[in-house]
This record gives C-alpha cells, sequence and structure tokens, in this order.
C-alpha cells in the first residue's frame, strides 16, 4: 500500500472516529432526555418547538456558542460541496427554523430539527423525525458531506439514522425499499447529495459498521 493511500485511509477513518463520537454524544443525550422526563418518547419529552430544541441542546451538550445563522456562520461555513463538487443546495445558509443550531465544545458544530418536524408513512405507518445536520469540526475544511459533514435524521425514540429508517424499520423490519440497508441509501447517491432527502452518505458509514469506504 502506498503512503498517499495510507495517509487517506487514516483521513476517512479520522472522520469517521469523530463522527461516531458526536452521534454517540447525541444518543446519550436524547437517553438521558427521556430518562429525566420519565417519557416513552421525545415528544413526550416536551421536544416539540424551536425553543425546546434550543434549551434540550443547552442542557444536554457543552454549548460554546448559539449558532441562530443556522448553517452559516459564525459556527458554519455556507458553501459545502458533494463528494462530487457540487453545491448541497438545500444545505447552504439554511435557517434550520424547526430546530435550533449551537457548536459544541468538542468543536463539532450541530443542527438539529424537534422531531416531529416532518411524517414519514410507509406501508400505512406514519411516524415523525427531523433533520441533524453535523459538521464534526466547525468551520474548518474541507467542508464536505460525507467527509466532515453528514446528514442524518432523528426519531422519536432518540435514534439517529437515515430519514428512511423508522423505528418500524429498525425494529419490525418494515422498511422503504425492503431492507434497512436498502432504505439508507435512499434519495440520490452520496457522490451527488444536494436535497434535504439525500442521507446516504451516512447510511453508507451505518450500513458498513462506521467504515468510510467511499
Amino acid at each position: 500500500m502506498t503512503v498517499p493511500t495510507l495517509m487517506q485511509n487514516y483521513q476517512r477513518q479520522s472522520y469517521v472516529t469523530q463522527l461516531h463520537k458526536v452521534y454517540n454524544e447525541v444518543q446519550q443525550a436524547t437517553l438521558r432526555k427521556l430518562t429525566d422526563t420519565n417519557a416513552i418518547n421525545l415528544i413526550e419529552a416536551g421536544l416539540t418547538t424551536t425553543d425546546s430544541m434550543k434549551t434540550f441542546l443547552h442542557d444536554y451538550f457543552k454549548v460554546v456558542q448559539d449558532c441562530d445563522n443556522g448553517v452559516a456562520a459564525p459556527c458554519f461555513v455556507s458553501d459545502y460541496k458533494n463528494l462530487n463538487g457540487g453545491s448541497f443546495t438545500s444545505i447552504n445558509g439554511n435557517k434550520w427554523t424547526a430546530g435550533a443550531c449551537v457548536s459544541l465544545a468538542s468543536g463539532a458544530s450541530i443542527c438539529m430539527d424537534r422531531p416531529n418536524w416532518f411524517t414519514i408513512t410507509y406501508n400505512g405507518v406514519a411516524q415523525t423525525a427531523g433533520n441533524v445536520f453535523v459538521d464534526i469540526n466547525g468551520r474548518k475544511g474541507p467542508n464536505i458531506v460525507g467527509r466532515d459533514a453528514f446528514y442524518m435524521a432523528i426519531f422519536t425514540d432518540g435514534v439517529l439514522d437515515t430519514g428512511n429508517v423508522t423505528p418500524i424499520c429498525r425494529t419490525q423490519g418494515v422498511c422503504n425499499g425492503g431492507s434497512i440497508e436498502n432504505a439508507r441509501l435512499s434519495g440520490n447517491a452520496c457522490e451527488n447529495s444536494t436535497t434535504t432527502s439525500d442521507y446516504a452518505c451516512f447510511g453508507k458509514i451505518l450500513n458498513a459498521n462506521w467504515q468510510m469506504e467511499y
């Protein structure tokens, strides 16, 4: 294996390690919220408004800065690219009006919707979720979706996954696409992420058991 290949593999794993840390931090926070409120889901726990999401982030994370401008300065850049070099148009400059955005002490910046922001209906079952955008190193480069920036969804049970992997998909196998693996890759391909339905980069990492194989 050549030195450039080794360096690329190291960088990929570094990105995934940092992403996994943020992922675990969010999962621990949602579990604590459910425990603290004796609730069975995040809606019952009161995460139903923009203000409640901002309070949640401040109560359960080490916040160093509010990001009231959404995916823009001072916490994010406003020109995220996909792996093909195109613009992630639906995210750049997004005000994130259904939730709140903050910068964390870890150096990551995160935007999180309330988990009743949108509804997914499959096989006659409707479930709600919200979108989440994470830049694992804030405004530092490369600011590419699928490398240091990732788009995902949060569900009412507090789990982060892609937008079609609902609780009933995860627990009962009732998935749009026939399997959880296929559901995670719905929307545009990872390399061409442009819209708020494009979760495939995060889906690829989950499907590969926390490896960046692209």
